[in-house]
């Protein structure tokens, strides 16, 4: 069986920032608290625990001196809280999201509406609202037919940093073609990640050519299930794990050629741990 890794996968350059800011923090102090996971991986929060960087889910249960903010990003009233409670910050927020948060701010202030294209439960994306001052909404594709027309005047259009850039292009078609009478002025900010990108291609582009994909990654991870999806659009059989211990062996039979790509928040061992397991697996 040949085993082929896409040519762009893994850890984005943001994730590693996220992570080695908060290793030399954890290391300075002895232990730092995260404000949520750095990243939508258990595996790399795991790892991180080990060097002494604890997460919690709210502000409230923050004490010490500083709070580490992960790599989605938080809106300005945690931040506010943090100033008050007297807390350092460690942010080790994607700059890429703080440009999205920025950009929120900044047209919220101006009247525009913000609608952020992405999924409204994901942490990026109810940080990047937050900066709109309850100016903003967040939509897919399926949400278009239903937006309220007092909203679409003046409108700014900030997508989710990991969403495939041939969906936010469906979705700004469909926008203008389903909502273009109500709309009087339209700012679109390009705030997708090239990195993603540049994995979601490679992954589309190794799809065509295996008759298995697998991908890597957290299963909360927006970036790996949009790997997936990619995918799956391919037409090939896709199958989204976290670890390699969810490989099933029947996976493998009668496949010669198997590709493998991961999310942007999937360690390098992660992968080589999932090859070595279908290397195990495969039918001799």
């Amino acid at each position: 069986m040949e085993i082929v890794l896409a040519k762009e996968m893994g850890f984005c350059w943001g994730v590693r920032r996220a992570i080695s800011i908060m290793e030399k923090a954890a290391s300075e102090r002895g232990q730092i608290i995260s404000l949520g996971p750095i990243v939508h991986n258990p595996q790399v929060v795991a790892a991180l625990a080990e060097k002494g960087v604890q997460v919690t889910t709210s502000i409230d249960g923050v004490s010490g001196k500083a709070v580490a903010i992960a790599a989605h990003g938080v809106g300005p009233k945690v931040l506010e809280e943090a100033k008050a409670k007297g807390l350092e910050i460690i942010d080790t927020t994607c700059p890429i999201v703080t440009r999205s948060q920025r950009w929120a701010k900044k047209m919220a202030e101006n009247g525009f509406t913000v609608i952020v294209y992405g999924d409204a439960d994901h942490r990026e994306v109810k940080g990047v609202l937050s900066w709109a001052q309850g100016k903003g909404i967040a939509v897919t594709e399926e949400d278009v037919h239903s937006l309220p027309q007092g909203l679409l005047s003046r409108v700014a259009i900030i997508p989710q940093t990991t969403q495939s850039p041939a969906r936010f292009a469906a979705f700004m078609n469909r926008l203008l073609r389903e909502r273009l009478a109500q709309i009087s002025e339209l700012q679109v900010v390009n705030t997708l990640c090239n990195v993603t990108a540049g994995q979601q291609a490679a992954a589309r582009e190794l799809a065509q050519e295996v008759e298995l994909m697998l991908v890597i990654g957290g299963h909360n991870s927006a970036n790996s299930r949009h790997l997936a999806e990619v995918c799956h659009e391919v037409g090939v059989e896709t199958h989204h794990i976290e670890t390699a211990a969810e490989l099933e062996g029947q996976w493998l039979i009668g496949r010669a050629k198997v590709g493998i790509t991961a999310g942007a928040s999937t360690p390098d061992w992660a992968v080589d741990e999932v090859v070595q397991r279908v290397r195990e697996l495969a039918p001799r």
